[in-house]
């Protein structure tokens, strides 16, 4: 039988992890090369990204004894991902530079690449000979997926809870099975 605490999940392990740090490391060098040093966006962007991947850690480790810290933390996680997808649309629109539309072979190609590939050198080696607007066609692609991610991560939760409950469920559970009730 399993104990009162969960044990928890190694988030390195997880494709929504794996993504969220190749988004991180491409915001991060997108906003050092092409974005100006005093522009509050590049905090912000810079944030959003590390918010989208820091969740996801701190999420898996509040997972041993609550749920609901668990499942309020990926979501955080996906709404800092939403923020720094239309900081990377507003890019593009303010500089009249095009979106790739989903039936484009510049589209189809990034998507496959990015459900095949998770792992930050793979990307960074393709980044830095990209213009700008490549590069945050890249991240918009990869945000989506992961943002799609995140949200099988958080339906999984909400299945997990739902079957097993949470902390205190167990808490309870554990005592009434030691009292031999």
């Amino acid at each position: 039988m399993q104990g009162i605490i969960k044990k928890n999940g190694n988030y390195k392990k997880l494709l929504s992890y794996q993504k969220t740090d190749v988004i991180y490391h491409i915001t991060f060098y997108f906003c050092e090369n092409y974005l100006s040093k005093g522009d509050r966006t590049v905090d912000q962007m810079v944030q959003a990204a590390r918010s989208g991947k820091q969740n996801i850690v701190e999420g898996c480790a509040a997972s041993a004894t609550s749920s609901k810290t668990e499942i309020k933390l990926i979501n955080v996680a996906k709404a800092s991902l939403q923020e720094l997808l239309e900081d990377y649309r507003d890019y593009l629109t303010t500089r009249n530079h095009r979106i790739w539309e989903a039936d484009s072979r510049e589209f189809i190609f990034m998507r496959q690449m990015g459900s095949t590939h998770n792992d930050v050198e793979f990307f960074m080696n393709i980044i830095k000979t990209r213009p700008p607007e490549t590069i945050a066609n890249m991240a918009i692609i990869l945000i989506n997926q992961a943002d799609y991610l995140l949200y099988r991560q958080l339906e999984r939760l909400e299945a997990d809870f739902i079957n097993d409950g949470g902390f205190s469920e167990r808490m309870a559970s554990f005592r009434k099975k030691n009292r031999g009730y």
